[in-house]
């Protein structure tokens, strides 16, 4: 992680600080159309984070013109402008937060009282803090594994957020042996996979058809500890001007005697699953992220 002087960290917490201040001080759907505002604007603002958003629109959608793909990425913006409005009423009693929020499939859940682990994954689509934060408050608390943000004042804000429903978080650098005993003991994991891996953490499996760099751990994790991964999305549904919980079915694990051979076929599943999340809501993923960074050997960079 990136070291931050004790000046720089004052000023991102402070500039946090204020914007989830005054956005947050609105009613909470007020807050939401406010972020969307907000997204606008960094839209116009953030010219790096749009050409990152631009090349991986052309990978995953060659087919559309550039201006639908141009409106797809304003939407990303608008999504998670959404998310910070959102967010910034995560400190409110569940009544007012859960107001903007329509479970889907809920009686999926049940496959988690079953006496033994579950791994829930998500990906960064429409509100996905909002999935464990949601889950958790239902009933189904989960050791959550984290990216610390760098600036460790912001952390402690965003932390005391991600715990407040009863979920307890765990730094990614240094939680492996924990995933492992959490499972076995029979509780409940909260992963994201959707990003671009390091090599040493991946496998390279087609993601809109591209070879992309894949965290292979959810799939190793439910292999060996035999327990099923139910995947949460949270996207907006404009019609309803709420964000879903969508709880999909569980997927049990299937052993062939080859756990390499496993471990790719399950993490594939789970791209694939991801990929149809975004087809569905193609202008509410991280298309700002470079997730297709990381290449196979030899081939050129694609940012």
């Amino acid at each position: 992680m990136a070291k931050h002087g004790k000046f720089q960290t004052l000023l991102e917490y402070a500039a946090a600080r204020i914007v989830i201040s005054v956005v947050g001080a609105l009613p909470i759907r007020q807050s939401i159309r406010l972020g969307q505002l907000f997204g606008l604007v960094a839209y116009r603002l953030a010219g790096e984070l749009r050409r990152t958003g631009e090349i991986n629109l052309k990978l995953a959608f060659p087919e559309k013109t550039p201006e639908q793909r141009r409106e797809l990425l304003k939407g990303c913006f608008e999504s998670l402008g959404r998310v910070l409005g959102l967010f910034s009423h995560f400190g409110d009693p569940m009544e007012s937060i859960m107001s903007v929020v329509e479970p889907v499939a809920l009686e999926r859940l049940q496959a988690a009282k079953k006496g033994r682990g579950v791994i829930f994954c998500t990906a960064h689509l429409g509100a996905w803090e909002l999935t464990s934060f949601a889950v958790a408050h239902l009933g189904y608390p989960m050791s959550v594994i984290v990216r610390p943000i760098d600036n460790p004042r912001i952390e402690q804000v965003v932390d005391g957020y991600r715990t407040k429903t009863g979920n307890t978080t765990l730094d990614k650098f240094s939680a492996g042996r924990s995933m492992l005993k959490i499972l076995r003991k029979g509780e409940f994991l909260g992963l994201l996979f959707d990003l671009n891996a390091l090599d040493d953490e991946a496998i390279f499996v087609d993601f809109f058809g591209v070879p992309a760099s894949t965290n292979f751990l959810t799939a190793k994790l439910a292999l060996r500890t035999n327990v099923p991964i139910i995947a949460v999305f949270s996207p907006w549904d404009k019609t309803r001007e709420k964000f879903l919980l969508d709880v999909t079915e569980p997927i049990e694990v299937e052993h062939s005697g080859d756990e390499e051979a496993d471990v790719r076929k399950l993490t594939t599943r789970l791209t694939l699953l991801v990929e149809e999340q975004i087809k569905r809501h193609p202008d509410q993923w991280l298309w700002v992220h470079k997730r297709w960074k990381t290449r196979p050997p030899g081939e050129p960079s694609i940012y």
